[in-house]
């Protein structure tokens, strides 16, 4: 069982990545690069970020996606229910007629673990990721320009 679809996964480091290029927009090919993804897979990605208002993107030869939300604000859950959305296990999959009441214990003791993983997620920031350089060069491609410390809250004073 994979616990986060490749969309997630690829959704989630193109955010980090972004997340170190403050206000400069980032083209899909460069992304995909640094990522290490697919570029005609990483754009449907993007999209999705894009829609539900995660990035913006903008066409054209200055164009690109750029992170619109605070990395500081943004949560790993915030990016994952944008592409995959979270679902828990809300009634017995094995059908059986003595767990039509609900959860037979093991499908409890399943939600349990992903209420677990899910709060995990939504504790943690896109700026705890980037604030973490452990993390960075392995999964999120090499830092850009910028360095990571200077990223700050993108919130509008």
């Amino acid at each position: 069982m994979k616990l986060l679809s490749e969309a997630t996964e690829y959704g989630l480091r193109s955010v980090v990545w972004l997340a170190q290029c403050p206000n400069e927009p980032q083209k899909v090919k460069d992304i995909a690069v640094e990522i290490r993804a697919a570029p005609g897979y990483l754009v449907n990605v993007l999209q999705d970020l894009a829609k539900a208002g995660i990035l913006s993107a903008r066409r054209g030869s200055k164009g690109g996606f750029t992170l619109l939300s605070d990395p500081a604000k943004l949560t790993a859950l915030d990016v994952i229910n944008a592409i995959d959305p979270w679902e828990r296990v809300h009634s017995c999959p094995l059908d059986k007629a003595s767990h039509s009441r609900g959860l037979c214990p093991i499908h409890r003791q399943i939600d349990e673990a992903m209420a677990s993983i899910e709060d995990m997620f939504q504790q943690l920031t896109i700026l705890d990721v980037v604030n973490n350089e452990t993390l960075i060069g392995e999964h999120c491609g090499n830092l850009p320009s910028v360095c990571a410390s200077q990223i700050v809250s993108c919130e509008a004073p």
